[in-house]
């Protein structure tokens, strides 16, 4: 009877975490599952508060830490402990693609980026209304209030701005704009009427409400040290707020060193009826059973675990009766970057480290198809002040430490978040040769660009340098980066929402159209990329989804 629970819940990241709340708060005995180590809010976050010098490297990034990780993706020497190596969790790469793993409770909440825009109705109808994509099951209206009450819990900073491309929504105060960045939002307002930059909308308390304290999370102190993680609790992760929550409940189980194996499937029920695990640390395998399966191993792995849960009624993969399951895999597109400077502001400087960014909200392929590409972008800026300026900087001496106490010039920059388009031949399988430490198959990836990835980079880089001179910046290197797909995660996918069962794998409340009681509400579940922060939405899909689940619990439909 101890393996027996309400619901299961695989995965402890930003989706996963958000489950387990919803479903204790709902008085569900609920088990977290996580492959990674044990992770507490503020007791293992062991640099935190360090200074520069007190790391070897001053916190970059080693070499040996590129080196260790560079098809997965390390952090720095500050927080490469929230991420995994190459050789200790292998994947294998038919076509070039970079995948970023934190193998730990929290997972990548600990280290993503915050940014938490809603999307638009233009990103839900857009790939089925401009032919490069299948209709998403869902819209706006039924996502709004989730998005609102994800916003009430995790507290997100940003302006009412009026913009259809970027919905407004229930925020704490924004950080404040930059002079310089003032400056380049009045130009580009004056100069275009369809450009829009606003204050990010990120997921950082400004100013705490009841609810925040209620979750023992304080006020941002503008450190911008987020990925070390966070002492005050106000970057919103797992760790710092929903995982907390749902322990205060009595109704949260969590067993971190857990590799999911597979769900297990019950032929005569004709329900997923439990959870098959490895111990990472005694290798044993062990069975937990429920009337629910929440699926938030993230993206990949979460389709990883469908493909490997095979059975008689299901041998190509749990509710694959599409043969969809793996395809359709989409990502970010973050090729696109500008740097530039801006002469004068030099009596001017800023307080603190902002952790947020300015946005620039998409403009590209709105009410109409405007370009010879299909999706958008949005454009993520910024300015701040150089450290040094080396025609000035003295080798060593006095004068070389007086020089330090002297800010250099203005920067700005600009990179893109660009909507990829879902293909078939973008897919994930299982090796059938190659299996990890604990007898699961290695997951095959074979992603790739193609043209429209390539027509929207140089449309990005040709827009953003014309908004920079319209600003009046100069000295503008705007650059391809050639980066492989996933280098900046955002990987969505492979379990993908949608109307028909036929060319699916999820309906409109995230269940397996075949697997009614098992869920998937990470990004596996995307129907299309859209080109908001994505992470924001699976938190509302989520909660979303465990209201749906509960209520047909109640009903006895699941």
């Amino acid at each position: 009877m101890e393996n027996r629970f309400d619901a299961i819940v695989i995965g402890s990241g930003i989706s996963g975490g958000w489950a387990a709340k919803e479903l204790c708060d709902k008085g569900l005995k609920t088990l977290v599952l996580e492959r990674g180590r044990n992770i507490e809010h503020i007791k293992d976050y062991p640099t935190a508060n360090l200074d520069p010098w007190k790391f070897r490297h001053r916190g970059m990034k080693t070499w040996a830490l590129r080196e260790e990780s560079k098809y997965s993706g390390s952090g720095h020497e500050d927080n490469h402990f929230f991420y995994i190596t190459d050789d200790d969790h292998p994947y294998v790469q038919e076509k070039p693609f970079k995948w970023k793993r934190g193998y730990q409770v929290g997972g990548r909440s600990l280290t993503w980026g915050n940014a938490c825009q809603r999307w638009s109705e233009y990103e839900f109808t857009a790939p089925a209304r401009y032919n490069y994509g299948i209709e998403w099951p869902l819209g706006y209206r039924d996502i709004d209030p989730w998005y609102t009450h994800v916003e009430r819990f995790a507290g997100i900073c940003g302006n009412l701005d009026g913009l259809d491309a970027m919905p407004d929504g229930e925020f704490l105060p924004p950080f404040d704009l930059n002079i310089v960045e003032l400056e380049v939002q009045k130009k580009i307002h004056a100069h275009y009427r369809d450009r829009h930059m606003v204050q990010g909308r990120f997921s950082f308390l400004t100013e705490p409400e009841e609810i925040h304290r209620q979750q023992g999370r304080g006020k941002c102190m503008a450190r911008n040290l987020c990925g070390r993680g966070c002492f005050f609790g106000a970057y919103f992760s797992s760790v710092s707020s929903t995982l907390p929550w749902a322990h205060k409940t009595g109704n949260m189980t969590l067993r971190p060193f857990s590799v999911v194996h597979s769900i297990i499937y019950d032929e005569k029920s004709g329900k997923a009826v439990g959870v098959r695990v490895v111990d990472t640390n005694t290798n044993e395998i062990l069975d937990y059973f429920s009337r629910i399966i929440f699926v938030n191993a993230s993206a990949l792995n979460s389709t990883l675990i469908l493909l490997n849960s095979v059975s008689n009624r299901f041998p190509n993969g749990l509710g694959n009766d599409s043969g969809v399951l793996g395809k359709y895999i989409c990502f970010h597109n973050y090729r696109g970057q500008i740097y530039a400077k801006m002469d004068g502001f030099r009596d001017s400087y800023y307080y603190g480290r902002n952790p947020s960014e300015a946005i620039i909200a998409n403009y590209r392929n709105l009410s109409r198809q405007d370009t010879d590409y299909v999706g958008g972008f949005t454009t993520f800026t910024g300015a701040y002040r150089t450290l040094l300026e080396p025609s000035t900087l003295q080798e060593i001496g006095g004068a070389y430490k007086d020089s330090l106490t002297e800010p250099g010039g203005w920067e700005v920059y600009m990179y893109m978040q660009g909507e990829t388009i879902p293909k078939e031949t973008n897919h994930v399988r299982l090796s059938t040769d190659k299996m990890d430490k604990w007898g699961v198959p290695l997951l095959v990836i074979s992603v790739e660009y193609d043209e429209n990835d390539e027509k929207m980079v140089r449309d990005f880089l040709k827009q953003g340098t014309e908004m920079l001179k319209v600003a009046g910046c100069h000295s503008i290197d705007a650059y391809d980066s050639h980066g492989a797909p996933g280098s900046e995660i955002h990987e969505m996918g492979g379990v993908r929402m949608g109307k028909d069962p036929k060319n699916s794998m999820l309906n409109e409340w995230n269940q397996l159209h075949h697997c009614k009681n098992v869920f998937v509400t990470d990004g596996a579940c995307m129907t299309s990329t859209g080109n908001q922060s994505p992470s924001f939405l699976y938190m509302a899909l989520t909660a979303r989804a465990v209201d749906h689940a509960v209520r047909e619990m109640k009903k006895g439909n699941l």
